[in-house]
């Protein structure tokens, strides 16, 4: 295959990862302060078949569009928002690529969830921390409360934020083992690592 069709390829699953993205947080379940909802594991999973840059870009795109067009946050917190989840799914994917060049020869399905579920771990976590890391920012500085209620504040996001990351932890496997025969049967995973 041409390398600009690979190119081609990865660039249309990148915006279509992103569009799913942008799309699936729409639906979300209340959580005390926050909500709970799928996007983060769409995020790993964009990490995980698209590589670092192209995953980064797809979970951060679709994360900052929602924002944007659905979400009623301003372009700061959209750049905020694009940033974190660029940092979920590059972390994700640097991690596993490194585990997958290491492991090359072994292709078991059960040697390789546990590497799945930390990379997504890992990806999931960075993205709790720079969450917390803007909340309490912004209580600090741009919308200022009182400083014996940021702790609050901080706990009150912290729990549903772990509850998302958890769930993103065990969906994001699920769905990667779910689509990658399909995406290896039709070729186009090998024309995304082509693209790389």
């Amino acid at each position: 295959m041409k390398k600009s069709n690979a190119k081609l390829t990865r660039i249309i699953f990148g915006a279509v990862m992103a569009a799913i993205i942008c799309v699936i947080t729409l639906f979300r379940i209340p959580l005390g302060q926050s909500k709970v909802h799928f996007a983060n594991a769409m995020c790993l999973l964009a990490g995980l078949l698209l590589g670092p840059l192209t995953g980064g870009l797809s979970a951060g795109l679709g994360s900052a569009l929602y924002d944007v067009l659905f979400g009623g946050y301003d372009f700061l917190n959209a750049a905020i928002t694009f940033v974190s989840k660029f940092a979920m799914a590059w972390v994700t994917a640097i991690l596993f690529d490194a585990w997958a060049k290491k492991n090359r020869d072994s292709d078991s399905k059960a040697k390789s969830i546990l590497p799945l579920v930390l990379t997504c771990a890992a990806g999931a976590l960075t993205y709790v921390a720079l969450y917390m890391l803007k909340t309490w920012i912004f209580k600090m500085w741009v919308e200022p409360v009182p400083a014996d209620t940021i702790p609050t504040v901080l706990v009150a996001k912290l729990v549903p934020s772990l509850i998302n990351a958890a769930f993103a932890i065990v969906v994001a496997p699920v769905f990667y083992h779910a689509v990658m025969p399909a995406l290896k049967s039709t070729g186009i995973m090998k024309q995304m690592e082509e693209a790389r």
